[in-house]
């Protein structure tokens, strides 16, 4: 496990100091309107979080390091792309194959954590899953990718583009050397005979439908999350505040999940699945209701309010929510599973969440093109309402037998 973590603390140096800027740039050098950025920004998304699933099944067959590898490669394909794309169909697809490159190489490292975290499990169930030491990781990368593409932007944005594409190779090259060539799939880790019985056991996460139910509303996590490159840097550009404001707000999410992440995660475990899911969903609620009040200059509702005051809150109680949601809602994958071949239950999980990000972010611009930002604001406090409101009822029904 030890390359895993600095590897995703890598990734996130690339992914960040890139795709936050990418509505800006869709806006700013290819005049694009808010439901094309949704688009483009969705359909990345989807790419990588919808073939989960299949990068999932993949992983299990091929093993993770073949995945991880084959991942970096696609994905540094798609920022070269991006660095040379001048309109939107090559950029979009630019765009898409960034997404497919994280769907090879995400699944397998989260396979491989997890199967770590279900061979634990009976040592000590109240310790921090493995997830919240992969989220910390990856908000230190988080931190510094936004700086890094801030400091590169002045040289425009191929520079960091192709900056990017040359990382995802090192780390490539770097895997290839250090990873062992035997690693196992998360179907080798699991030699049960209910696992073994059937191949079609890969693709039981399909049948289980109070699992589709689950990733249905678990995926709105993602979609509200994904508002950090999509509406709120629209709302800045907006509200005239320039890239600089952008990076530090992302670098003030990244600082809050590397602070608080463990904490949290301890919280979630202290209080129960359904209580943390549920005030996961509660804080990204109120996050949007603040972005729709105040708005970037903070006189929509109080005359006087500090500017920025909106995005502030925003991104504190997004910040907030991601962190007690994502821990709490990744460990219910093992109920879920039981013995049966963890990757593809992930994958499936993921996959819901991409399809969310492609759908919510057409409609959220699409409300924004036509009846303004607040009603794309309204659109997503509804989603997370329901979410509060049906997921903790969704969580595995032998949930005592795998935490007891």
């Amino acid at each position: 496990m030890s390359l895993l973590l600095p590897t995703q603390l890598i990734f996130n140096v690339g992914f960040y100091a890139v795709v936050p800027f990418l509505a800006l740039v869709m806006t700013d050098d290819l005049g694009l309107g808010a439901a094309a950025i949704g688009v483009v920004l969705g359909a990345r998304t989807f790419s990588q979080q919808g073939m989960f699933l299949l990068g999932g099944v993949i992983a299990d067959h091929w093993g993770p390091r073949r995945s991880i590898l084959t991942g970096c490669l696609i994905r540094a394909m798609g920022y070269l792309g991006l660095a040379l794309s001048e309109e939107f169909w090559p950029f979009l697809l630019s765009a898409v194959l960034t997404g497919i490159g994280g769907a090879f190489f995400s699944p397998a490292v989260e396979g491989l954590l997890g199967a770590h975290d279900r061979a634990q499990k009976d040592a000590n169930p109240q310790r921090r899953t493995l997830f919240a030491w992969l989220v910390l990781f990856g908000e230190v990368g988080a931190v510094t990718g936004p700086l890094v593409g801030i400091a590169l932007l002045p040289f425009g944005f191929p520079v960091v583009a192709v900056s990017a594409a040359c990382l995802f190779v090192a780390v490539g090259v770097a895997l290839w050397l250090l990873l062992p060539a035997g690693l196992p799939t998360s179907a080798d880790e699991d030699d049960t005979p209910a696992a073994k019985a059937e191949p079609r056991e890969t693709w039981a996460c399909l049948r289980e439908r109070r699992f589709l139910a689950f990733c249905a509303f678990f995926s709105v996590n993602l979609l509200a999350y994904n508002q950090l490159y999509f509406a709120l840097p629209l709302e800045l550009n907006e509200g005239g505040t320039g890239t600089g404001t952008l990076a530090l707000l992302f670098v003030l999410a990244s600082v809050l999940t590397i602070v608080f992440q463990l904490p949290a995660s301890t919280l979630a475990a202290k209080v129960g699945p359904g209580v943390a899911l549920r005030a996961g969903f509660i804080c990204l609620g109120l996050g949007f209701s603040a972005m729709a009040v105040f708005g970037v200059t903070g006189i929509h509702a109080v005359p006087g309010t500090p500017a920025l005051t909106g995005p502030v809150m925003m991104v504190v109680l997004l910040s907030f929510g991601h962190m007690l949601i994502v821990p709490a809602g990744m460990q219910q994958v093992h109920g879920f599973a039981g013995d049966r071949p963890l990757s593809a239950f992930y994958g499936l999980l993921a996959s819901f969440g991409g399809l969310s990000v492609l759908l919510g972010n057409t409609l959220v611009g699409a409300f924004r093109d036509s009846l303004g930002g607040f009603t794309g604001w309204m659109f997503l406090v509804s989603l997370t309402i329901a979410s509060a409101i049906f997921l903790p009822r969704l969580l595995p029904l032998h949930y005592q037998k795998v935490h007891p």
